[in-house]
């Protein structure tokens, strides 16, 4: 399976057809963390050594002059306010402190499907900071209501409908066509070089637009992140 053609889930949590990739980097005003806020992480599963190098991949988000928040790892699988598996398909996680409405504590919040030990390091820090930008409250980029993505639909319904990612094409709907309103967000002008960005081929935009496959914050991402933590 190639890098460009793993795509994520994001999703608020409930929702009355709750189940990954059914939701809509811009930020969701309703699922965010207040600043100061200590958000607690819990492995429920996955190798030592792996959630190691999750945890300070995490860390991009919180360093100094970044998000006035704290990410603190437990011991305990299930009292962390993200909870985090390795078991899964795919890659995905619910926005923001949505996870904290979820009660089963054995569910997890956050999963790394592809992520193993031998991962390399440039697709660890994508992944997993693409994932906790989520967990902050950050949707996906294309979905940002100040883009003008100019879509082909035919050509992504026709790509996304069948392997690796098999979406249904409500899944695609949601996921890919339908932006959250500028009232529910936060937002800049698209930023293609977005963490939250994911590649999108130019086969797929009416006018050749494109996005590549970024593996690490852009300028933006870290501009915004200070302004909306600060």
């Amino acid at each position: 399976m190639k890098n460009e053609n793993q795509w994520c889930f994001a999703w608020i949590y409930p929702d009355p057809n709750w189940q990954p990739g059914l939701s809509r980097a811009a930020m969701l005003r309703a699922a965010m963390w207040i600043p100061g806020n200590t958000i607690t992480v819990s492995f429920l599963d996955g190798d030592k050594s792996l959630q190691k190098r999750v945890e300070q991949a995490a860390a991009t988000w919180t360093a100094p002059l970044m998000a006035n928040l704290n990410f603190v790892f437990l011991k305990s699988k299930t009292k962390g306010d993200v909870r985090i598996s390795f078991r899964y398909s795919g890659s995905w996680s619910v926005i923001g402190t949505s996870c904290k409405t979820i009660k089963n504590r054995r569910k997890p919040t956050m999963n790394f499907g592809w992520l193993t030990p031998q991962s390399t390091d440039d697709e660890l820090r994508r992944v997993v900071c693409h994932e906790f930008g989520h967990a902050l409250g950050l949707i996906h980029e294309h979905q940002n209501p100040v883009n003008g993505i100019k879509w082909n639909r035919p050509q992504v319904i026709q790509d996304l409908s069948g392997p690796p990612n098999n979406w249904s094409v409500d899944q695609i709907e949601f996921n890919m066509f339908h932006p959250f309103s500028v009232q529910e967000t936060n937002a800049t002008p698209l930023d293609k070089d977005s963490i939250m960005m994911y590649p999108i081929p130019a086969s797929w935009t009416l006018d050749g637009f494109s996005a590549g496959l970024n593996t690490d914050l852009s300028p933006i991402d870290r501009q915004f992140i200070r302004t909306q933590y600060p």
